[in-house]
């Protein structure tokens, strides 16, 4: 095995492999290698619409709004399983992908997780939405869904994402009542004709 890029090793759990929790679109587009997949749970933090989107998901003219994990609460994902030799060029990417252009919305943090399949719990790196951003925002369910209905950024419709998130959710099992509620409040897409 080859040993890990430096600054990855310290972010290895003990059974010497790195644990990503995803929690919005690393659950249907991860982007990385990784050996493994398990359901997992992570306290302390739930997952929201809390940060404005002006570029992946939204513009400068009509921000959307992307996922954050936010203080309070559980939130249930997936533990994604990463091979040593791959830690270290799996957290650049997801820092890039995170905190686009360096713009730091997001903090990569060492926790506990609780994988559902086995009952064991492992430290792994979540990305926790840095409240300081000028991006952070706490939106009702209503102004949600108006921002959502309306964003189009480089990686497509802001509907495209909330409703793959809770296709991708619904698929394991999980049922997000914020998230459940944001979609019932979408206006219909109007027909093209």
């Amino acid at each position: 095995m080859t040993a890990p890029h430096h600054a990855a090793a310290g972010l290895l759990d003990p059974d010497g492999h790195l644990y990503v929790f995803g929690y919005g679109s690393l659950i249907w587009r991860p982007g990385f290698v990784h050996a493994s997949s398990h359901p997992a749970l992570l306290r302390g933090f739930h997952r929201r619409f809390c940060l404005w989107s002006r570029h992946y998901r939204g513009s400068p003219e009509a921000p959307g709004l992307v996922l954050g994990l936010d203080r309070g609460g559980a939130c249930r994902g997936l533990a994604f399983r990463v091979p040593a030799a791959e830690a270290g060029a799996v957290v650049d990417y997801l820092d890039e992908r995170e905190n686009v252009g360096g713009e730091v919305v997001y903090a990569r943090r060492l926790l506990p997780l609780r994988l559902l399949d086995s009952g064991r719990l492992v430290r792994g790196i979540a990305y926790v939405v840095d409240r300081r951003a000028t991006q952070y925002c706490r939106p009702a369910a209503e102004e949600a869904a108006r921002a959502i209905a309306c964003g189009m950024g480089l990686a497509g419709p802001n509907r495209d994402y909330l409703l793959n998130t809770l296709s991708h959710l619904r698929a394991m099992g999980v049922r997000d009542a914020g998230l459940d509620r944001i979609a019932a409040l979408l206006p219909p897409v109007p027909d093209p004709a």
